[in-house]
């Protein structure tokens, strides 16, 4: 069974390239366009990996990772920041808010999935394959 990622992005062209990317790796992908609704999805189909936006309608990437991790605890899934936010202030509110990664777009989706094994293997999950350059379109990710 695959590995389940919920990607939450208010921007329709970072969920799409976050779908073919994560799903050509062999990940199944569900997406939220805002934060109120990955909580909501999050709670509902309980994901392995949540990739989430900080500036979002309706509650921020902050918000949704202490939510979801206060709400499901242990069982909560690794959660990765992806944003445009890259001041240092914003990246240590982030990891210290609960987030297992902080990426900073533009984005490179084979550290994406790199990140997404790291952090995997930190969470004694299943292992993934090392190589994620042909998932992405070749050695440069692109």
């Amino acid at each position: 069974m695959a590995l389940r990622i919920l990607a939450v992005d208010d921007e329709a062209d970072v969920l799409h390239l976050l779908e073919t990317k994560l799903g050509k790796a062999g990940y199944e992908v569900s997406t939220a366009r805002n934060g109120e609704e990955g909580v909501e999805k999050a709670l509902a189909e309980r994901p392995d990996i949540m990739v989430v936006d900080v500036m979002m309608p309706k509650k921020d990437g902050y918000e949704v990772v202490a939510e979801v991790k206060g709400m499901l605890g242990d069982d909560a899934p690794v959660i990765i920041l992806l944003t445009a936010k890259g001041q240092e202030q914003d990246v240590i509110r982030g990891l210290s808010g609960g987030a297992d990664d902080y990426i900073v777009k533009p984005f490179s989706p084979r550290e994406l999935l790199e990140r997404i094994r790291v952090a995997l293997i930190r969470r004694g999950r299943i292992s993934l394959p090392r190589d994620n350059a042909e998932a992405c379109g070749g050695p440069d990710g692109e």
